[in-house]
């Protein structure tokens, strides 16, 4: 019987220790199933755009490099905790172990640990610039803390350093798309509020992110020619144009720029070529005020000075009505006439041009006297001529200009009257305070200047 006790007392004894022993070993599985990563990378990775972290041959029996592939399974499986337990381990063992300290920042990415993971990525680039999946990494890090151009440069690294990296190329080109978009919004704020250094750098970097996109070039040269800068902005819509040769916009400014210049030459160049692709009617007007403003660039300079005239002359007017009307001039009737002081003044040309068309009269002891101050009365007379020359096509004009208006210190019985009346009924000569003509006062540059405009735009 004591046998039997004893049997049973080693049998219970080995019983509890058979408990004990499959309690530990299963404690013991189940801390190997928290650490054990699945024994490769499962077929759907659970980030896909992570990019492994190689170990390089020189330091593939490096201390800690044994821990790389097993968490980045655990990454890959959906697991960061334990990946970024084994990666720590790996770099406890080899701080200077890069690929580990890039693990590390992927699996921070996967936690949504954007600061500390742009931290690893960084280390692990000072120990391997070019490091791809580091550059990588920290270009993916950027782009979820919303630093897009940060993150464009970061893939652009690493397009350096493995050209075939076909889905980061792709990346880098919907982020150059993205960032030039922001920047030339920038661009354009900045220009309509004034802030035109600002826009200037700003179309600047779009061009650097874009350099094949000619309307760039023609908003920069648009900034540039507000900025006073016409060489670069020459330049610049030059280069629009050789990018896209059937950019009329920028032949236009181009011509609107050179014709401040007084590059009349270049400037007519422009708009032939712009007229060529579309031809509008307010290009048409730029052509024609174009083409007068190079003839009067080859003026005299005593025409060129009439407009900032405190006072104008007789050789003055004919000089002005000469060159404006020429053709209008040309058509009328031609008087025989006889002056004998006309051939020493600059304005001769004009002045036989104007008298012979009746326009102006010369004395009755056939003299002109191109330097008799011209006074309101005078021009009235001249401008009642023309508008009579161009209201004998334009009935609307003869009936417009058929109207008697008051005049408060001039008489219908006037010498002048008529005269005064026809320039005032078309507009042309505009009444002054109180509705007085002020027949004798003297006219300035800029008033002849002004009339003339109004009665060139009769004809329009």
């Amino acid at each position: 019987m004591g046998s039997d006790v004893r049997r049973r007392g080693r049998v219970g004894w080995m019983t509890g220790c058979g408990r004990l022993v499959l309690a530990l070993a299963f404690a013991t599985c189940i801390g190997c199933a928290e650490r054990t990563a699945p024994s490769t990378v499962p077929a759907a990775p659970k980030y896909p755009d992570f990019m492994y972290p190689t170990v390089p041959a020189a330091l593939q029996r490096a201390p800690g490099a044994e821990h790389i592939d097993l968490a980045w399974r655990f990454l890959q499986s959906g697991d960061p905790r334990n990946a970024t337990r084994e990666f720590a381990a790996a770099l406890q063992r080899n701080p200077q172990l890069y690929p580990a300290r890039t693990g590390e920042g992927y699996a921070l990415l996967a936690r949504g640990d954007h600061d500390r993971a742009l931290t690893a990525f960084d280390a692990a680039l000072r120990g391997a610039g070019d490091y791809v999946p580091a550059l990588v990494g920290r270009g993916q890090t950027l782009l979820a803390m919303k630093r897009d151009v940060d993150a464009m440069a970061a893939f652009e690294a690493a397009l350096k350093a493995d050209p075939s990296l076909a889905d980061v190329r792709r990346r880098v080109e919907v982020l150059r798309f993205r960032s030039v978009e922001q920047v030339i919004e920038a661009a354009r704020s900045s220009a309509s509020g004034g802030r035109l250094d600002e826009a200037r750098t700003a179309y600047q970097r779009a061009i650097d992110l874009s350099p094949d996109s000619s309307f760039l070039y023609r908003e920069l040269a648009a900034v540039e020619r507000r900025q006073g800068s016409g060489d670069a902005a020459v330049q610049h819509f030059l280069r629009a144009i050789e990018l896209d040769p059937s950019d009329a916009m920028s032949m236009t400014a181009l011509g609107d720029l050179l014709a401040e210049r007084q590059d009349y030459t270049g400037a007519e160049a422009a708009y032939r070529k712009a007229a060529a692709i579309d031809a509008t009617p307010e290009l048409t007007a730029k052509m024609a005020a174009l083409a007068e403003r190079a003839r009067e660039s080859r003026l005299p300079e005593e025409f060129k000075s009439i407009g900032t005239a405190s006072q104008v002359t007789r050789g003055d007017l004919a000089a002005l009505l000469g060159t404006r009307f020429d053709r209008l001039l040309a058509a009328a009737p031609p008087q025989q006439v006889v002056m004998t002081d006309v051939a020493g003044s600059w304005a001769a040309p004009w002045i036989t041009q104007v008298v012979q068309a009746g326009v102006m009269d010369p004395f009755e002891n056939h003299t002109f006297q191109p330097r008799l101050v011209i006074r309101r009365g005078d021009l009235a007379t001249a401008v009642r001529r023309i508008v009579m020359l161009e209201a004998a096509a334009n009935p609307a004009l003869r009936q417009r200009i058929s109207a008697q208006p008051a005049i408060s210190d001039m008489p219908t019985s006037h010498l002048v009257y008529p005269a005064a009346a026809v320039a005032v009924a078309a507009g042309v000569m505009p009444l002054i305070d109180g509705n007085r003509f002020e027949v004798n006062r003297p006219v300035t540059g800029a008033e002849a200047l002004e009339v003339i405009g109004r009665l060139q735009a009769l004809s329009r």
